[in-house]
């Protein structure tokens, strides 16, 4: 038996990553997120889950998820991140109000459910821990600086845990969406164009890519796999990514 946990699992990328480990043999998910409705939708499609209604903004939440993780199973294979949301607006607009609520949910929440469920994962070892974070945790686009500012801390700190709980057999990994076609961005701007909506992906793909980078214990993956070239490159040449439309205007 492996237990898998997977936080916004109601909708969109937390949803479909579900139904793909629901695929692995043995798999026993756990799935995590604010809305009843949605999750028990979702448990459904993967036929039947233990479901837990969290908002994970909440700071007692993370010990609840704990302690049900640990009665019911005992132990804790694979956790998922990928609860959250995009902040949009420019910094003038929004402040720093915008950019609070964007570290709250996209960063502070998966700090506080990891630190309550690392003994466990130690535990469990080997054990995978995979952040789905953004291409946004790479590259800082106007319009949507509190979300980068979350992606960014939540990649850096997923960097930093990698390194420190490799010798304690628990695997921190990263994944790295660019456009993807979710309930929470619609990017219809792009899908309209034929000559750029090649560059919006599905959440299955990265569902499969979350899938692989358990499997494989990748320490980071791009999806698609070209933004790592966009990524990589401006810190060659900063400012090479400006040429790039803001989320915000999609």
């Amino acid at each position: 038996m492996s237990v898998v946990l997977v936080t916004g699992a109601s909708s969109g990328i937390g949803a479909a990553t579900a139904v793909r480990l629901a695929r692995e043999p043995g798999a026993r998910l756990v799935l995590v997120a604010r809305r009843a409705d949605r999750l028990a939708a979702t448990a459904d499609r993967v036929g039947g889950a233990r479901v837990l209604v969290e908002d994970l903004t909440d700071p007692a939440a993370a010990r609840r998820v704990a302690d049900r993780v640990e009665d019911e199973f005992g132990r804790l294979d694979v956790l998922v991140h990928n609860a959250g949301a995009h902040f949009g607006g420019t910094f003038a607009e929004t402040g720093s109000a915008q950019v609070r609520r964007a570290l709250d949910l996209d960063f502070e929440a998966h700090v506080r459910l990891t630190e309550e469920l690392l003994p466990l994962l130690r535990r469990s070892r080997p054990s995978v821990v995979v952040v789905v974070s953004s291409v946004a945790g790479r590259i800082g686009l106007a319009g949507s600086g509190a979300y980068s500012a979350a992606k960014f801390a939540l990649s850096g700190w997923t960097e930093a845990l990698h390194a420190e709980e490799r010798h304690h057999g628990v695997h921190f990994g990263l994944v790295l969406p660019g456009y993807a076609e979710t309930e929470g961005f619609r990017h219809e701007g792009r899908l309209a164009n034929p000559v750029r909506r090649w560059t919006v992906t599905s959440d299955t793909a990265v569902a499969e890519a979350v899938a692989r980078s358990v499997r494989r214990r990748t320490a980071e993956r791009y999806v698609p796999a070209w933004w790592r070239l966009l990524a990589g490159g401006r810190r060659v040449v900063p400012g090479l990514h400006a040429a790039a439309r803001p989320a915000i205007e999609e």
